[in-house]
C-alpha cells in the first residue's frame, strides 16, 4: 500500500505551523519541507537513492530533522547514530551505509531532489534502521517500516487524543525509538514537536511552564528529577507518558499529587515504541499499570510470563515463528486488559529456588523516603545460589542503615525476596540515555 509523503501532506496542509521548534531555532511545515527537499538534492548528489542507507551522526535538532525527513523524501532508509558511541561502535552501526553524514546536509538553495524522488510513501519498505539500547548485550539493528511509523502514530493517537497545537516535548535521543518517534509522529498529525538535544532539568522545567507543552515523553529517572526540582501543575501537560522500564508505583503517586499527570507506557525498539499507553480517560484515576494495548495491538503473557506482542506496528523481522514478538519482557494482564510489567525475563533471580524479579525489589526499596534509587542483582552465593543483593542510592543528606532498608523490604515482601545485602552508592546507577537501567555493569 502507497501512502502520500506525510511531511508533503502536512507542509500542504498547514504550512505556516510549526513543525519543529528547538532551542536553537524553530520551522514551519513549509520550511521543513523546503530544507529536507535542499538536504534530499544533496544525498542524491553523493549518489544516494532509494532503498540505501544513510547514517546519520548528528545531535538531536533541525539539522538532524532535515537528514531523516530527506532520506524520506528519497525514499533511503535513515540510520540514526547514537554519538555517544566510541568510533569503533558508531563504525559498526554506519557499517553498509552509501553516505554517513557528520555534518550538516546543504538544506538551502536550489538543489532538489531527482524528478523520480518519490513524495509518496511504500508502507511496506524499510524507513529506518534503529539500533536497540543494549541494556543485555550489544545493540542490534531493527528494521521498522513507513507502516509500523504510521500505525504507531495512529494507536498513540487513538490512545491519547490528538489537538491540533499538539506540542510534545522529546529530551529523549533521536537515535532511540522512544525519541524519534515523537519526530515522525509530529510530522504525521501536522503538529509541533518540540526537541531538546539532552534532558536538562532546568531547560525542561522551563518548557513545561512556559512553553505550552501538551505532551511529554520521559523515563522514571527524568520524572523523579523535574519532582525533586518543583514541577507542580504544568498548565498545557495532558500527559507525560513515563515508560522506559519499570516506573515505581510511589513515583507516579508523588507526580499525581504535583497535578502532573503520568500515562504509564510500555514499548521498545522492535514495536516502534509504544505498546501499551495509558489513555487519557483514564489519567486522572492515576492508573499505575501500562494501560491496555495501542488500537491494532494485540498482546498476551505466555506461560512464564514472558510479554508477547503482535499487530502492525511490530518489525516484520522481529517476529517469532508462531507470529509473535517474544519481548523478554515479564509481566501480567489484569481483568481490564491493561499491562503490569515486572522485569526482565533475563534478570530473574533463583535463589534457593524461587524466582524473583528485581523490579519488585526495586520498587519496595524506591518507596522508602532515603532511597534516591535502587537496582537489584543476583550475585553467586554457596547457599542461596544467587543472592538477592540490593545497590541503592540515597538522596542527599541521607544517611539510611543497611538493617533498616532490609526490614523496610521485609514488612511488604516474601522473606526469600529480601535482599541478603544491601550496597551503598554515591554515584548514580549506570543507565542507557532513554533511562534504562544497565544492570550487568552492577555483576
Amino acid at each position: 500500500m502507497v501512502v502520500e509523503a506525510w511531511l508533503a501532506r502536512a507542509a500542504a496542509a498547514r504550512p505556516g505551523s510549526v513543525a519543529l521548534d528547538t532551542p536553537a531555532g524553530s520551522a514551519t511545515y513549509a520550511q521543513l519541507l523546503a530544507s529536507a527537499t535542499a538536504a534530499a538534492g544533496d544525498l542524491a548528489a553523493r549518489g544516494v537513492g532509494a532503498g540505501e542507507r544513510v547514517a546519520i551522526a548528528l545531535p538531536a535538532g533541525l539539522d538532524f530533522a532535515y537528514a531523516v525527513h530527506a532520506c524520506m523524501l528519497l525514499g533511503a532508509v535513515a540510520v540514526p547514530v547514537d554519538l555517544r558511541l566510541s568510533a569503533p561502535e558508531r563504525a559498526r552501526v554506519a557499517e553498509g551505509a552509501a553516505a554517513v553524514v557528520e555534518q550538516p546536509l546543504q538544506a538551502t538553495g536550489e538543489t532538489a531532489p531527482p524528478p523520480t524522488a518519490p513524495l509518496r510513501h511504500e508502507l511496506d519498505a524499510t524507513a529506518v534502521v534503529i539500533h536497540t539500547s543494549g541494556t543485555g548485550s550489544a545493540p542490534k539493528p531493527v528494521q521498522l517500516t513507513y507502516g509500523n511509523l504510521l500505525w504507531s502514530a495512529l494507536g498513540s493517537a487513538v490512545a491519547l487524543g490528538l489537538d491540533a497545537d499538539e506540542r510534545w516535548l522529546c529530551a529523549l535521543p533521536l537515535s532511540h525509538v522512544g525519541g524519534l518517534s515523537i519526530l515522525v509522529r509530529s510530522a504525521i498529525y501536522a503538529t509541533t514537536a518540540v526537541v531538546h538535544e539532552r534532558f536538562d532539568t532546568d531547560r525542561v522545567l522551563h518548557a513545561l511552564r512556559e512553553q505550552q507543552i501538551t505532551l511529554a515523553s520521559l523515563v522514571a529517572t527524568t520524572l523523579a528529577r523535574l519532582l525533586d526540582a518543583g514541577l507542580q501543575h504544568p498548565p498545557a501537560l495532558r500527559a507525560a507518558l513515563t515508560g522506559g522500564g519499570p516506573v515505581p508505583a510511589a513515583l507516579v503517586r508523588r507526580a499525581n499529587a504535583a497535578g502532573v499527570p503520568v500515562s504509564m507506557t510500555y514499548g521498545l525498539t522492535e514495536s516502534c515504541s509504544q505498546v501499551t499507553t495509558t489513555p487519557a480517560a483514564a489519567l486522572a484515576d492515576g492508573e499505575e499499570a501500562a494501560g491496555p494495548p495501542l488500537f491494532c495491538t494485540r498482546v498476551r503473557c505466555a506461560h512464564d510470563g514472558e510479554i508477547l506482542v503482535a499487530g502492525p506496528t511490530v518489525a516484520p523481522g522481529a517476529l517469532a515463528p508462531d507470529g509473535w514478538l517474544h519481548t523478554g519482557d515479564l509481566g501480567a494482564l489484569d481483568e481490564r486488559g491493561r499491562l503490569r510489567v515486572t522485569g526482565r525475563k533475563a534478570d530473574t533471580i533463583v535463589s534457593g529456588g524461587e524466582n524473583v524479579a528485581p523490579s519488585e525489589v526495586e520498587a519496595v526499596l524506591e518507596a522508602h523516603p532515603d532511597v534516591l534509587e535502587a537496582a537489584v542483582v543476583g550475585l553467586p552465593d554457596e547457599r542461596w545460589g544467587e543472592a538477592v543483593t540490593a545497590i541503592v542510592v540515597t538522596r542527599r543528606g541521607a544517611v539510611p542503615d543497611g538493617e533498616a532498608l532490609r526490614a523496610h523490604c521485609a514488612a511488604a515482601l516474601a522473606p526469600y525476596k529480601v535482599p541478603k545485602r544491601v550496597l551503598l552508592r554515591g554515584e548514580p546507577l549506570p543507565r542507557t540515555r532513554s533511562g534504562k537501567l544497565l544492570r550487568r555493569e552492577l555483576r
